[in-house]
């Protein structure tokens, strides 16, 4: 199973796809999101989003000023005033 994620910023969508785990900083620390995760709604606290696709491969984002929401049928959203993928 995987989830599918959607990170966008205010200015463009960064990153879509299926992945078999997110970890994102929030204000209450890091959080891992993986299929079947429970419902959830925090705020993004200044720093990176790392998403593991299927193959293994990762990409990493830099992100602030925003919001994860898991939500029932494997979707994370990852809404951030600012984000970009890191070099």
């Amino acid at each position: 199973m995987a989830l599918h994620v959607n990170l966008v910023s205010a200015e463009a969508q960064i990153w879509s796809g299926e992945a078999t785990l997110v970890v994102a900083k929030t204000v209450e620390g890091e959080i891992g999101f993986m299929a079947g995760h429970e419902p959830t709604l925090a705020i993004l606290a200044d720093g990176q989003v790392r998403i593991t696709q299927a193959d293994g491969t990762k990409v990493i984002a830099d992100a602030r000023d925003g919001f994860v929401s898991m939500e029932v049928g494997d979707d994370l959203n990852i809404v951030a005033g600012h984000a970009k993928l890191a070099a």
